[in-house]
């Protein structure tokens, strides 16, 4: 043995026959990280179990602080984080993130200078302090934030997540958010975690041993939850163009956010051997497993098996994904690869979009200049079906023709000045609203602009075809 590994074998061997102390203001240098960063492999020391103010106390200035999104947004120690930044006044403090849930106080005009919020993929409780200029955004697709991580071009100081209890092993699981969480608590230098009996036990990427929790706080409050509501007319009608046209037996399925994916579950009962490889699924896909609709049987990769990377919804969905076999919980490393979704077959990607012009230029980031989600796994997947190993992938964006709001078409001759294109013209085949189905694919600006001008609302086809002149100088046309 070289003279660099006895040295180092002599550093582990030390480590582990002293296990850090508990040091409330910074862990010691022998963290579970000297180690080993792999958060399933079990370690020589335990969480020291706390309360949230105590365990948050580690965090101090400069810092650069993880949150676990969505359904798992460790709610309580993010509000016991934000006091323990005012009452220490502490000063820039980076919080990172993807969506998360609830108020997220420490984005608020009096917490301008002790923390900054950095959103990967933002949440309506971000959109305000963004546009403002208080916080930031980053436009990135979801399977590479990973790397940001493994990168080190962002490294956390803290990782503050939410998880199950530990069972008779030690293992706790990260629930209903595995997606980028894994390789941010893999990088991080602490690691708090909220642990709650309400969180579904789930399988795949998220398990992770107690012993790489540095600070651990018992918290059972209900998990957030969204959607259950019955689509709107516009939305049934897209669900069942989607599902009578696009959505073959056999097919494998991604759904992104938003009522309009419920929509073409609900559409689906008579299919048959469909699977699920999706970054994110929702509570219609429980009805759909019921009745034998979704069997995953002809996927050549997870045969068998349901692979999502994070959840939220009500709590039928929560339930059923706790401690069910069927399901894998994976990063969005691999959930959202490219390689990975085109091996899948007939694999059919619904997403939707804010706003997309009359060459096919989709905005979905953006309302104009005011950012309003981010990148997501939009275009992951909608690049992953059309590049289907069978060639007979589907990418497809939904949306209602107009804005229930304003009116305003959603399809325009423009994007509006200073907004984002996230899925670019050539990036784009199929687009669905109520009023049917566009095929974009090798078609010409101005058989586009016709496609889509034909799936508007009907109040706006005129002045969309008079705008399309003046833009393209020619008549649209098939």
């Amino acid at each position: 043995m070289s003279e660099k590994y006895q040295k180092l074998a002599l550093r582990l061997g030390k480590s582990l026959l002293q296990p850090p102390k508990n040091n409330l203001k910074r862990m010691s240098a022998n963290s579970y990280f000297t180690y080993s960063p792999e958060p399933a492999q079990p370690l020589n020391k335990d969480p020291k179990w706390t309360t949230a103010e105590d365990a948050v106390s580690c965090i101090k200035s400069g810092d650069t602080v993880f949150l676990g999104g969505a359904a798992s947004t460790p709610i309580p120690l993010i509000k016991a984080m934000t006091e323990h930044g005012k009452k220490s006044s502490l000063r820039n403090i980076t919080v990172c993130h993807i969506h998360t849930e609830g108020a997220a106080e420490y984005t608020s005009p009096e917490c301008e200078g002790i923390f900054r919020s950095l959103s990967f993929f933002m949440a309506g409780n971000v959109r305000k302090p963004v546009a403002e200029g208080r916080s930031d955004c980053v436009p990135i697709f979801l399977s590479e934030i990973y790397l940001l991580f493994e990168r080190k071009i962002i490294q956390p100081d803290v990782a503050i997540i939410q998880v199950s209890p530990p069972d008779e092993h030690g293992f706790c699981s990260l629930g209903t958010s595995v997606d980028v969480v894994r390789s941010a608590i893999a990088n991080s230098k602490v690691i708090i975690a909220q642990v709650n009996k309400n969180m579904p036990r789930t399988f795949g990427d998220a398990l992770v041993h107690q012993s790489h929790l540095d600070f651990a706080v018992q918290c059972d409050v209900d998990l957030p939850q969204h959607g259950g509501h019955p689509p709107s007319d516009n939305e049934r009608k897209i669900g069942e163009f989607i599902a009578a046209e696009l959505v073959e037996d056999g097919s494998t399925l991604q759904m992104g956010i938003g009522s309009i994916p419920d929509a073409v579950l609900s559409k689906l009962t008579n299919h048959k051997d469909l699977g699920i490889h999706s970054e994110m699924f929702s509570v219609g896909l429980v009805d759909l497993v019921n009745r034998g609709c979704v069997t995953n049987n002809k996927k050549p990769i997870n045969t068998g098996k349901i692979i999502g990377s994070f959840l939220i919804g009500t709590k039928p969905l929560y339930d059923f994904v706790h401690n069910n076999p069927l399901i894998e919980m994976r990063t969005c490393a691999y959930t959202n690869h490219t390689s990975i979704i085109a091996q899948h077959p007939k694999m059919t990607a619904i997403n939707s979009c804010i706003e997309i012009d009359i060459t096919g230029q989709v905005s979905s980031d953006s309302i104009g200049t005011r950012m309003y989600s981010g990148f997501g796994g939009q275009v992951d997947f909608i690049r992953g079906a059309a590049e289907g190993f069978d060639g007979k992938g589907k990418p497809i964006i939904a949306m209602q023709s107009t804005n229930e709001k304003t009116g305003e078409s959603k399809i325009s001759a423009f994007l509006k000045p200073g907004a984002g294109v996230v899925t670019t013209r050539a990036h784009v085949h199929y687009v669905v609203t109520e009023y049917g189905i566009a095929y974009l694919f090798g078609k010409s600006l101005r058989q586009r602009a016709h496609a889509l001008i034909n799936i508007a609302h009907p109040n706006h086809r005129e002045s969309l075809e008079r705008a399309a002149y003046d833009r393209l100088k020619v008549i649209p046309s098939p």
